[in-house]
Order: structure tokens, then sequence, then C-alpha cells
């Protein structure tokens, strides 16, 4: 979905406004129960070009054809893990690291895999050549401003990933990009050097002081938003982290979009396993799926799991 024009303020507590929305293209589609799977999804056998370990995370690189030709920063793929005789039926959401349509292998999608369980960790057992079931590319991609403006990027852990593609679409548009990164020890950030090309600064926080500032993003996020004029906020993580950005962005009124981290079952919408309390412009509470209707969102939208209170009669709850 397209939104080309710019909104002019939203509200926010009490009488406090936000200033005025960068233009952007790309932007996560409205809160419309109608919104079905990505109309360029397709499912295909690809096959694995290179399975790298970088820290604590496997980079894969897939060759896919024409299914890179759609993929925007922020879709993501759901993969089946397990080979045909696995136990395991449900396909495993990735979110795309890098998406190329040129090269001698043709169209390629990049992710980084974190072998947390036995699905990922099957995936990122691949060897070069094998080959895997691969639906994409799914769910919204970030808003990108049709104008120069001063982004500023926030991931945690593995979340951080699908931000260096996002990097490199904002610098294409003339946009100032920082990006600051965290994890509880420096081997679980995931920072390549070619990443650091794409931007202006890069802050590394860890819990444990091994690298950077010692402590998590939140912490450096005021200094930043203040120092770089930041006018729009993207952030991939846990979502505990999302939620914390999305109080200092709602605080220091800039706009925040977020790739919300839920389990996605199916990644296409059926199962329904992935909703989240999201507000539409009414101010009504809708039950609305990561998978379609997100992973990109709008966070001042989300009603975040320390104020998770659904009211009775909220479309699409079982109350």
């Amino acid at each position: 979905m397209h939104n080309d024009s710019s909104r002019a303020e939203s509200s926010c507590s009490g009488n406090q406004s936000f200033k005025k929305w960068p233009n952007l293209d790309q932007v996560a589609p409205g809160l419309d129960p109608k919104v079905n799977i990505n109309p360029r999804a397709i499912q295909k056998s690809v096959e694995v070009l290179s399975n790298k370990k970088v820290g604590s995370y496997h980079h894969m690189v897939f060759s896919v054809g024409e299914m890179a030709l759609h993929a925007k920063p922020g879709n993501f793929v759901a993969i089946a893990v397990g080979g045909e005789s696995s136990a395991m039926v449900l396909r495993r959401a990735f979110a795309i690291y890098r998406a190329s349509d040129r090269g001698n292998f043709g169209g390629t999608i990049e992710l980084v895999v974190a072998a947390h369980g036995s699905g990922s960790r099957w995936l990122s057992e691949r060897a070069i050549h094998d080959r895997v079931d691969m639906v994409g590319p799914l769910g919204t991609s970030f808003g990108i401003p049709t104008e120069p403006v001063s982004a500023l990027l926030v991931g945690g852990g593995y979340g951080s990933a699908p931000l260096f593609g996002l990097a490199e679409v904002l610098k294409q548009r003339g946009c100032r990009v920082d990006i600051v990164l965290g994890a509880s020890n420096a081997n679980k950030i995931y920072a390549p050097l070619e990443g650091k090309r794409s931007v202006n600064t890069m802050t590394l926080t860890t819990e444990d002081g091994g690298a950077g500032v010692k402590g998590r993003v939140t912490d450096v996020l005021p200094q930043l938003i203040e120092k770089h004029k930041t006018e729009i906020i993207y952030s991939c993580g846990p979502m505990a982290m999302l939620e914390a950005v999305d109080e200092i962005a709602q605080r220091s009124q800039v706009i925040h979009q977020c790739a919300v981290e839920e389990s996605m079952a199916c990644g296409i919408g059926v199962c329904m396993t992935c909703v989240i309390p999201l507000k539409d412009e009414a101010g009504s509470i809708r039950m609305q799926r990561s998978c379609i209707e997100g992973p990109v969102v709008d966070g001042s939208k989300v009603i975040w799991g320390s104020n998770r209170k659904i009211p009775p009669g909220t479309w699409g709850s079982s109350s």
C-alpha cells in the first residue's frame, strides 16, 4: 500500500502534538480488516548460495529469482523447515536483511538467522546448493521519505539486520542516517563492516559494557535525537525494546515506525497467532495480524505490553 501524501498532525496524550510527518511512500497500510497477503508474494524452491557464521548468527544468501524484485525493507519471508519428513509443519518467519535483483545469480535475498529453536537451527545448518521452500516477500514495509530527512535507526540483537538494507535505501534518497545497535554482549550485535558505509554514525550499546556504551539503546536515544535533529525513527528488535523506543519517540515528538516481533506461525494471516492490538484513526482498538497489517506499524498506534488492557468488544478479540 502506498501513501505519498503528508500527514498534518497526529495527536498524542493531552494537548501535545507530533511534528508533521515526512512525506512517505511504501508506508505501512492502515487498519483495514480486508487487507490480505502481500500481492507480490510467491512460493518457490530456492537455492542456498552462501552460509557464513557471523558472531552469534548465520548470514545466509539464497537465489530467489523474481522474488527479489518486490522485496522492500521491512518485508519478511516464510520458510518450510525440517525437510519433507519433518514433524515441523509450520513455516518460520525471517526478516529480509537485503534483497538484490542484480548480480551473477539473478535475484538474491539475504537473511540473518539466529539458531534459537529447532526450525531456525535446521535452517542455519543448510549447506551451499541445498534447497528450501520459501514464500515471500510478505508483510508491510518501512515508509521511505520522498525528500531527505534525518533518520535514526534502532536495532536490538539480530533485529538490527533488516535495518542495513533500509539504511541503503534511505541514503539513496539523500537522507541523513544514524544507527544505534544494542545487545546483551558484543557477540550478539549484528553490525557488518559494509553496513557502516550506509550510515553517517553508528553507536553501539551492550549491557555488559563489552563494546560501545554500557547500557541499552534507550540510554543514548534522547541525546542522539537532539544532536542529529531526528525527524523519523525506525526500529526493529524485541517488543520490550520497541515499547521503550516508542515512549522516547512520543516524548520527543518524533515519528516512529517499528517492525514488531511476534510469533508468526503461518505468515499469511490464517492462524491469527500473531495478532496485536492497534488503535485506528478514530481511537478504536482492533486486533491486527502482524504478518498482514504488519510487521511494520506506526509505533504510536500499538497498545504495548505494559499497558495491554483490551476493552470488551474490541474488533478481532475473543472478549
